[in-house]
């Protein structure tokens, strides 16, 4: 049995639970509770994709398996920008 690495993202959603998925599978989220029951779920997803995968040679073929390997993950940073919504007015030429 070959161990695959895959980095997930994990983030919290307004409802307080986590919300992973594996950027490098189409498709493959999952969320939990808590942290570690999402971390837990995605795991699960993953296998399961991956089992799909071996069925469905289309979808093999979208899966990164070699993704991130010659980078280093630094980290998520949240960036404030400025914007200021315009309300833009369509007028009708007859």
């Amino acid at each position: 049995m070959e161990i695959l690495n895959f980095r997930t993202i994990i983030e919290q959603d307004e409802m307080g639970y986590f919300v992973a998925s594996a950027p490098a599978i189409p498709g493959c989220h999952s969320q939990g509770k808590t942290y570690e029951e999402a971390l837990i779920n995605i795991q699960e997803a993953i296998e399961l994709c991956l089992e799909v995968a071996q069925e469905l040679p289309w979808y093999r073929e979208s899966i990164d398996f070699f993704r991130g390997t010659s980078m280093r993950f630094l980290g998520i940073a949240t960036v404030p920008v400025s914007y200021r919504k315009t309300r833009h007015v369509k007028t009708l030429t007859v």
